[in-house]
């Protein structure tokens, strides 16, 4: 119990520090866009809505692979920008953190034989407002072992105005027992968008250096990624932030064409292994900014910009480096 009070109140904490931007808007704006999560425990998600209006579950069942976000509805649209599974590569479910090889165990994919992040039952902390904020504890194991690691997790979502939303995902990996991760491409936060909006379909790929594509970004240490196309004659798209502070800033990219995105670091490993010890926690930061046309429009690198102000600002997860 004081340990589920403890990590409620430091969520608390942390919606207090991540949505700048919409705390600003509520200050100055009478209009702000008003967001609610609520629990459906029985359907085992919680719902996001923005004035009324859908925008995202955070799904946890006790059958999948590992929580996820889906959908993940574009601000014009209310058509998803990610794809809950889709071909190739069906196991990619929309926004979601995972990762392969740990400990000889496969988080990512393949069957929950292999292993599995399964949610403890999250619990919302703040149900209303600029922003919603709610923690989720989860255990990574395999049938028949003991757990290797426990991920501590706190979502902020907010509205900072009309044309867009905001994720912030923050996740504490504690280590119940020394973790050796072996070279994968399959690691960390990721996202897969719609075969709408990939590549392969007319849409864009590009980082903060103007890189375009898989060809321009694969490999490419970046703070930021952003993919954006069009369906139905409206251009939407989705970024996910790097926060300066996590272990690996910038992270190199494993992107590909066909609409997947993520910073991956364990692809390009200091050795033949990356080790974290038991007992010494690591902390990453991500956020996903969902938006209305293409990234030079909806000012990607100004919000980016504003986001690595508020993490110097903060020092939020300066141990990690």
């Amino acid at each position: 119990m004081k340990r589920s009070q403890g990590f409620v109140a430091a969520a608390l904490f942390a919606a207090c520090l991540l949505p700048v931007a919409a705390r600003c808007a509520a200050a100055g704006e009478s209009n702000t866009p008003h967001v609610t999560a609520r629990l459906e425990a029985d359907r085992m998600r919680i719902v996001v809505d923005v004035d009324g209006r859908r925008f995202t579950c955070y799904k946890y069942g006790s059958l999948q692979k590992y929580p996820y976000f889906w959908p993940v509805n574009g601000p014009a649209s209310g058509r998803s920008v990610t794809t809950e599974t889709s071909w190739p590569w069906p196991h990619h479910h929309s926004l979601f953190f995972g990762c392969d090889q740990v400990n000889g165990g496969n988080y990512w994919q393949d069957s929950n034989e292999r292993g599995q992040i399964v949610s403890q039952g999250p619990k919302i902390a703040v149900a209303e407002g600029p922003s919603v904020t709610f923690v989720d504890e989860c255990l990574w194991r395999r049938p028949g072992a003991e757990p290797v690691i426990r991920d501590r997790r706190t979502i902020v979502i907010s509205v900072p105005r009309a044309d867009l939303r905001v994720i912030d995902f923050e996740v504490t990996l504690d280590p119940l027992t020394d973790i050796r991760i072996g070279k994968t491409n399959h690691s960390f936060f990721s996202g897969r968008v719609v075969p709408e909006l990939s590549v392969d379909s007319g849409g864009t790929l590009i980082n903060a250096h103007g890189g375009f594509g898989e060809k321009g970004t694969f490999g490419v240490a970046s703070p930021w990624c952003d993919y954006s196309g069009a369906y139905e004659g409206m251009a939407e798209g989705m970024a996910i932030f790097q926060n300066l502070n996590n272990r690996w800033y910038p992270s190199k990219w494993f992107t590909r064409n066909y609409g997947f995105f993520s910073p991956t670091p364990m692809y390009w490993p200091e050795g033949e292994f990356t080790e974290i010890p038991r007992g010494q926690p690591l902390t990453l930061r991500y956020r996903v900014i969902v938006h209305d046309g293409d990234a030079r429009q909806a000012g990607v690198a100004k919000l980016f910009a504003e986001y690595e102000a508020t993490a110097k600002a903060s020092g939020q997860g300066t141990a990690n480096r």
